[in-house]
């Protein structure tokens, strides 16, 4: 199985006011192409802070990350965002979505990045969000549409480019739980259909369907599960 992210010693500080913050020490992990993998612990362990430097929107103090086999020390800004856009798809808690774009424009949003010809473009998102069951909604902007709805526009426009990796941090974070049990059958169908996905929860009825549960407390990796089949796993 083709690993998609190899992580080794990874350290993050934040210096501030003479005092050195260590939100990650050492964290070494693998995820294999396909697995679905939930990281958990409490507030302020170093989950988000993971799950940024694994997304590239931010780099480690010490260590060393690759993603799809690109190692990815010393790349520069511009680089680091080619990257970010064509292997790693990002499914943000607040959903960062722009108010001013439709539904379609915002999930076509990766594609324009990479320089893609129109019809490709319009293809590419048409089927995305036909997948997460938004298609009858793609020429509405986000404020004309639910919590819940903008959530799978979010994972839509996380998939359209294809990635390698999709990650989620606290996708259901602002959902009730109807609609944050929605969202993470979603999530649980794309997974049966190949998607490799790496998710930040602190809720463990989520967390349990994951392939893999890795916890972490005060920066560190504490505990490691792997649960034994997934095959017909639901929301219960």
């Amino acid at each position: 199985m083709k690993t998609i992210v190899s992580m080794r010693d990874i350290h993050k500080s934040y210096l501030g006011q003479q005092i050195e913050t260590h939100a990650l020490r050492g964290i070494s992990l693998e995820v294999k192409q396909g697995e679905f993998v939930a990281i958990t612990g409490p507030s302020g362990c170093g989950k988000s802070t993971l799950l940024t430097i694994m997304g590239l929107l931010d780099s480690a103090t010490e260590g060393s990350y690759e993603i799809a086999g690109i190692d990815t020390r010393g790349l520069k800004v511009d680089q680091r965002t080619t990257v970010r856009n064509q292997h790693i798809g990002y499914v943000f808690q607040s959903f960062n979505l722009i108010d001013s774009l439709t539904v379609f424009e915002n999930v076509a949003l990766p594609l324009e990045h990479r320089g893609e010809r129109k019809e490709v473009v319009k293809a590419a998102v048409i089927e995305a969000l036909e997948k997460v069951g938004m298609g009858h909604r793609m020429q509405y902007q986000p404020n004309q549409i639910s919590g819940g709805q903008q959530q799978r526009v979010a994972i839509a426009r996380a998939l359209v480019g294809k990635p390698d990796l999709i990650l989620v941090d606290e996708p259901t974070g602002n959902l009730d739980t109807k609609n944050g049990d929605a969202v993470m059958q979603l999530l649980l169908e794309l997974n049966k259909q190949g998607a490799t996905i790496v998710m930040v929860t602190h809720d463990s009825r989520y967390s349990g369907l994951a392939h893999r549960q890795i916890q972490l407390l005060d920066g560190k990796v504490v505990a490691e599960q792997q649960v034994k089949s997934q095959t017909d796993k639901e929301v219960a």
